[in-house]
């Protein structure tokens, strides 16, 4: 097709005097034929780029067609290169060709002399890269940007970029048409076989299409586009073009959001955000609303399901929204004759009980604040949550069973008692019949819940109406405590901002309505709890399991989502390789006709994981999605409106500018960076509990990018399919001989080995602090640790990725740490190994540490 303003190849479509007439001892014209027709039928092929332009007619002759390129799906000519970066002074000469995979995908490679008294390094390499996505875009900056000694030219005083092209991509050449064949040798082509990272980490090329949407799929965003388009006048075409439209109109989405959704208020909002004050001062979102948060849980009131209850030994129950609601009502009314109020703390250490849900629903009316911590961990590492804030209230449970093993509550909260000189009553859940006949009275302060629920009856047994405190949008919700592996636990502050983004990720992306069912099995203490707590909003089912699923039968999950008609189910990470690792999978005998979705996160989740889980299920979409403790909701969400690909998050939050940075603060596509949000989101925390002057909250989020909140995640954007590759935490980065990578890099390679059980990778830093890679690996049952294993390990690495990834150091261990969220502690072996102090109070096998104690090969270092 003809084309202007847009760069082709040039033609001659018609017959002029000047055309040649044939070419010597070619008597049949077969040859001229072939050359200069076979492209286009009766159109002479010039062989040349150029752009004419369409107002003024003229021409621009952009470069020979075989030097043209076209990397992520854009075409350009080496000469665009050129004109920029040999303008640097550091410059000499360049040249820019490509390279084709097996596939044939390609990408551009650019070559670079330097001049005398200049250097190639990292600094420079970043510098051309900014200068071309400034003078051009992302998509032109040359993947692989190399050092050569020279740059071969041909007789002609012409780059010979098809000489070098042909070599590069393993084709046969002629170099007796060049002035200077000797630099040939030069090249360095060899680096070219290590130049990218694993295809899970760094390359954009070969990206696995694991599904594509259906007709039907995003029919929520879709409907939310339809009103921005016809309220605004805008078209946007799918749902980056409404990401975009989001970002860069934010006070005008999140207004649009917040009707969109049906946000019950008293009082509606005189301002949306004032976009004048910084993020590291906490601009205030929907200034003069008043609303409270469980009024909007509570908005259903009928007889359609909300929770339904079960677990490793439970009978199963169901609870009506309408019953619900009455709970909550008679908590709340119980509450208030206690003597909570307004700002007061109530904390919840218990398992994933119905009655969690009632206290904090209460709570939350009252314009109180829920926290809570996960009921495994032990005594300390919870006071040194709670101590932070001086609880008035402790809803708990006498025992619970994990994994089979019952878990008796009462000697813990017996110190809780103690320990805490805030606490007015423990409310004590009995987890059984005849759990209320058991001894109590050494627990200060306590008593069973029915005791407690009856001072909130009138003296005629009924229960006052509900009142629900009408507090600011950012009045103090919910209290979330970071893990602590780094040091004490953080109280981070969430105000009403998390229902928005919870709802926007959970209904907006994935299509949920009063039909979906969700199977959560976390308990309070897992930011999925407030997540699932929260989709009540939404009308949906929330079936509650009180242990762990897959402790009892191989099979018992998939019979859950076949018995109470599943259709989400959010999984930890550790879940699913559990699956993968024990073979826990669907049998013939499951239907498994009513499951949709099944979202994984809470850790990174490895390109073998959508391996696994879409051979296991053809029919179901499953993605990850990506949040912290501090923005509760997700950042990165299964779109099922895009396509998903192998490893990625294939979208992000519409109202959500996260970005990715380099360590010099630049956006960059297709490199490991820093995740950061660059612009104001609802569900950023109010603020550090204790923290009045805000110095804390701003030191650990905007020191290092000014006016950026800094997640303290590295993630990968891949430039084509936009997705996003989550790496690893910041402080899980090793850095050894020159290259810096993540240790998910390191897992993605060793998992596969049969004979490893698990690994972990982290740095160890000698006097001269020069730091190389340790790799602990567990060995399976029935398989041996040996150098045979270790070599294997060794060359998988150096293929998959390059030889300087290999860790300096392989070695067993027997068993690997976990904290009680389910995530490898890398950083507290780290500091083991380098003897550095470290807290173990959150790792949930604190024994294994002992294992990384003293281990004379890594004394010598």
């Amino acid at each position: 097709n003809r084309i202007i303003g847009e760069i082709g190849e040039i033609v001659v479509r018609k017959s002029i005097p000047g055309l040649f007439l044939g070419m010597w001892n070619d008597k049949d014209g077969s040859i001229y034929r072939e050359k200069y027709f076979s492209k286009y039928q009766g159109v002479f092929a010039m062989s040349d780029f150029g752009i004419q332009n369409p107002v003024t007619k003229n021409w621009i002759i952009v470069c020979r067609s075989d030097e043209t390129l076209k990397q992520r799906g854009c075409r350009f000519g080496s000469s665009e290169i050129y004109n920029i970066v040999e303008e640097l002074p550091e410059i000499r000469d360049s040249l820019c060709v490509s390279q084709y995979n097996k596939d044939l995908d390609e990408r551009a490679v650019l070559f670079l002399k330097i001049r005398d008294g200049h250097k190639y390094n990292e600094e420079l390499i970043a510098k051309i890269r900014k200068e071309i996505e400034n003078a051009l875009t992302v998509r032109h900056v040359p993947d692989v940007i190399l050092e050569v000694k020279d740059i071969p030219y041909n007789l002609n005083g012409k780059k010979v970029e098809i000489v070098v092209k042909r070599i590069i991509n393993k084709l046969p050449y002629n170099k007796d048409s060049l002035e200077n064949p000797d630099c040939l040798q030069s090249l360095q082509w060899g680096k070219l076989r290590n130049i990218y990272r694993n295809m899970e980490l760094q390359k954009v090329f070969e990206v696995q299409v694991m599904r594509t949407p259906k007709e039907q799929d995003g029919k929520v965003v879709k409907k939310f586009k339809k009103i921005i388009e016809e309220k605004y006048g805008v078209k946007l075409n799918d749902y980056w073009a409404f990401y975009d439209w989001s970002i860069n109109n934010l006070c005008e989405f999140w207004k649009e959001m917040w009707d969109f959704l049906g946000i019950i208020s008293s009082k509606r909002f005189d301002k949306v955000l004032d976009l004048n004050v910084p993020m590291s001062e906490s601009p205030k979102w929907f200034e003069g609303a008043k609303l409270n948060y469980a009024e909007n849980l509570l908005r259903y009131r009928d007889d359609n399901i909300s929770l339904i209850v079960t677990g490793e030994e439970r009978e199963t129950e169901t609870v009506t929204y309408k019953q619900m609601y009455e709970e909550a009502k008679l908590y709340a009314a119980a509450f208030r004759k206690f003597g909570v109020r307004k700002g007061d703390i109530v904390v919840c250490y218990m398992s994933n009980r119905k009655e969690a849900f009632f206290a904090m629903h209460a709570t939350v009316s009252i314009g109180a604040i829920w926290t809570g911590s996960l009921p495994l961990i032990g005594v300390q590492a919870a006071l040194s949550r709670f101590k932070q804030v001086n609880p008035k209230i402790c809803v708990t449970v006498d025992s619970f069973l994990h994994q089979g093993e019952e878990i008796d509550m009462l000697p813990k909260l017996k110190e809780i008692a103690e320990g805490l000189p805030s606490l007015e009553k423990i409310i004590i859940v009995p987890s059984k019949s005849d759990s209320s006949l058991k001894d109590i009275s050494t627990i200060k302060n306590s008593c069973f819940l029915e005791e407690f629920l009856s001072q909130g009856l009138e003296k005629d047994g009924s229960v006052p109406d509900m009142k629900f405190e009408q507090v600011s949008f950012s009045h103090p919700v919910i209290i979330s405590y970071t893990s602590g592996t780094t040091g004490i636990p953080k109280a981070i502050v969430h105000g009403c901002g998390v229902l928005m983004s919870i709802v926007n990720a959970f209904e907006i992306n994935s299509d949920c309505d009063r039909n979906s069912v969700w199977l959560s099995v976390s308990p309070m203490g897992w930011a999925t709890w407030t997540l699932a707590a929260t989709l009540h909003f939404t009308g949906q089912t929330i079936v509650i399991f009180e242990g762990v699923p897959y402790y009892l039968t191989p099979t018992y999950m998939w019979d859950l989502v076949d018995k109470y008609k599943i259709t989400n189910l959010l999984f930890p990470t550790s879940i699913i390789d559990e699956f993968q690792k024990r073979g826990y999978v669907p049998t013939p005998k499951h239907c498994l006709d009513s499951l949709k979705y099944i979202i994984a996160g809470g850790s990174v989740v490895k390109p073998q994981n959508f391996d696994f889980m879409y051979q296991t299920f053809k029919d179901v979409m499953f993605f990850s999605s990506y949040g912290c403790t501090e923005t509760m909701g997700a950042c990165l969400v299964g779109e099922t409106s895009l396509p998903v690909y192998r490893g990625e998050i294939n979208a992000i939050a519409l109202g959500t500018a996260m970005e990715i940075l380099d360590e010099a603060g630049n956006l960059i596509y297709g490199e490991m960076g820093d995740i950061v949000l660059s612009k104001p989101v609802p569900s950023l925390p109010v603020c550090l509990w204790g923290d009045s002057d805000g110095l804390m909250f701003r030191e650990k989020y905007f020191s290092k990018y000014p006016d950026k909140f800094t997640i303290g995640d590295y993630g990968i954007r891949n430039p084509v399919t936009k997705g996003v590759l989550v790496c690893c935490r910041s402080d899980e980065t090793l850095k050894q001989r020159g290259c810096r990578f993540g240790s998910s890099e390191i897992y993605n390679v060793v998992d596969f080995f049969s004979e490893v059980d698990d690994s972990l990778c982290v740095s160890q830093y000698n006097k001269n602090m020069d730091e190389r890679a340790v790799l602990f690996l567990k060995i399976k049952k029935g398989y041996s640790y040996n150098e045979e294993l270790v070599n294997r390990i060794r060359k998988a690495i150096e293929k998959e990725l390059t030889v300087r990834h290999v860790p300096d150091v392989i070695m067993e261990t027997k068993d690997i740490p976990y904290n009680i969220n389910g995530k490898k502690v890398e950083i507290i072996v780290k500091k083991i190994i380098n003897k550095l102090p470290y807290d173990s109070g959150t790792v949930i096998n604190p024994e294994c540490l002992q294992n990384f104690h003293n281990v004379p090969e890594l004394n010598e270092f």
